[in-house]
This record gives structure tokens, C-alpha cells and sequence, in this order.
């Protein structure tokens, strides 16, 4: 009888965790205010992002914003001027719900930067042979929606556009099978507007590692053996980058089923 009790009490007890953790993964909307860390004055249009959900949303002039989230959630919160910042959602940030999270100001080294203009002669034929010109070829696959670019315009670059477009698994399998769920992440982020205008702002590739949790090298690996330039790779913007790495990845999962 007392070995029964026990087995029923034990059962019980599972049952009861198991509902905890139940309860604490459902999703509600939590609200917190979004302070400056040094004067504790609310700070509006901060990008706030549940990294676990894939959503945004921005703070209010009141510093106040609103998201759906989970118990163990992270949020990402991103301001111009101010260090980036991850939050832990807890059970306490529902249940009070005068969550208040400080952003602290990044300190600047000014250092001395020497402009060089452009020598301009009002010669418009003159001028533009001086300007700098991105010497990155695009190149056309028959059948194919979209063009590719190349560092040089040489038999090689093509040989190389092809093997990337006919072998993807030589080429991409070991950066995009390898991270699945990540890349899972893609079309969720590309249709959330606030996230969007956030990586449109941006050129760190900081925002968009956490997202996909790559890290810059794998970003960057990506790119390379999808055949965008150089130039592109480090003047493109955090969205465009997204874009670029979406594109990829959509063509490489249809090569891939063919093979």
C-alpha cells in the first residue's frame, strides 16, 4: 500500500511540473518602459526583438512597448548611441508588469580622420574617369530569375558563378545544412516590418547574428560562395545582407531537392 502512495504522490508531483512548464512556455504579451541607464528618462524608438519568436516592436515617447514572449524568451533591445542589450524574460516581468530595463551610453573615442575629396576639374568626361568604380561582374544563368555576382570578369569567376549554381552541396551544404533551424528564421524575419526597418539602419552584422546565431565568419562564408563581391559584402546593409542570404538559401533548397 505505502509503495502504491508513493508511485501516486510521484505521478502527481510529474504532473505538476510538467503543467509548470506547461504554463511557463505559453505565449502572453509583456510590457516593460525602456530607460537611459544614466538620467532614467524613458527613451523612445527603441527596437525591441523577441529573438525566440522572431518579432519587433519599437518603444513608444513614453519608453514603453508591448510584445509577445514566453517565460525564457530573450529580447534584444537596440538603440543608436546606446549598448545593445539582452533581456531573460522571467515569470516576474508577467506578473508585475512594471518591468523597467536601463540602456547604458556608449562612450566614444573621437579620433582625428583625414577627408580626401575627390579632385574634381568640372570636366564631367575627366571626372568620371577618375571616380572609383565597383569592377564586380554580374553574371546570367539561363533559367535561372536572378544574376550573380563576381569578383573579376575572367573564365575562372564564371566557372566558379556555375559550380556555386549546379553544386550546391559541395558549396553551401556544409554552411546551410548545418544550421537548419537558423535559416528557418529567414522568411519570419523578412516579414516583420519593425526588424526589416531596423536591419535597414544598420551595417554591424550585429543584430543579424543574433538572429540567426552565425557568427560574422559564417555570414560572410555564405556570401562568398554564393559569388557576391567583395564591395558588397562590406558596404551592404544589415537587410540586404538578410536579403542576399535568403535569396541563397531559397535557390540552394531547390537545386538541393533536384539532386
Amino acid at each position: 500500500m505505502r509503495r502504491i502512495l508513493l508511485t501516486f504522490f510521484s505521478l502527481v508531483s510529474l504532473m505538476g511540473f510538467a503543467q509548470n512548464e506547461e504554463e511557463n512556455q505559453e505565449i502572453r504579451e509583456i510590457t516593460a518602459t525602456v530607460v537611459n541607464a544614466q538620467t532614467d528618462f524613458p527613451l523612445e524608438s527603441v527596437h525591441v526583438i523577441n529573438l525566440n519568436l522572431v518579432k519587433g516592436t519599437i518603444t513608444n515617447q513614453n519608453g514603453k512597448f508591448t510584445i509577445p514572449a514566453a517565460v525564457n524568451d530573450t529580447l534584444y533591445l537596440s538603440y543608436l548611441g546606446f549598448k545593445t542589450q539582452k533581456v531573460r524574460v522571467t515569470n516576474d516581468m508577467f506578473r508585475y508588469g512594471e518591468t523597467k530595463i536601463a540602456l547604458t551610453e556608449l562612450a566614444y573615442a573621437l579620433e582625428e580622420v583625414i577627408v580626401r575629396p575627390y579632385q574634381l576639374t568640372g570636366y564631367l568626361e575627366i571626372d568620371v574617369k577618375n571616380l572609383p568604380i565597383n569592377n564586380s561582374k554580374q553574371y546570367s544563368i539561363s533559367g535561372l530569375p536572378t544574376s550573380y555576382e563576381a569578383g573579376n570578369k575572367n573564365p575562372s569567376a564564371v566557372t566558379k558563378v556555375l559550380g556555386a549554381i549546379l553544386n550546391p552541396a559541395d558549396l553551401l551544404r556544409n554552411l546551410f545544412g548545418k544550421k537548419p533551424r537558423q535559416m528557418r528564421k529567414l522568411r519570419q524575419i523578412k516579414e516583420d516590418d519593425n526588424i526589416r526597418d531596423l536591419l535597414a539602419s544598420k551595417f554591424d552584422r550585429e543584430t543579424l547574428m543574433e538572429l540567426l546565431q552565425l557568427e560574422k565568419v559564417d555570414i560572410e562564408d555564405i556570401l562568398n560562395n554564393c559569388n557576391y563581391s567583395k564591395s558588397f559584402i562590406t558596404t551592404a546593409n544589415d537587410l540586404q545582407i538578410l536579403d542576399a542570404i535568403s535569396s541563397c538559401y531559397e535557390e540552394y533548397k531547390v537545386l538541393n531537392r533536384k539532386q
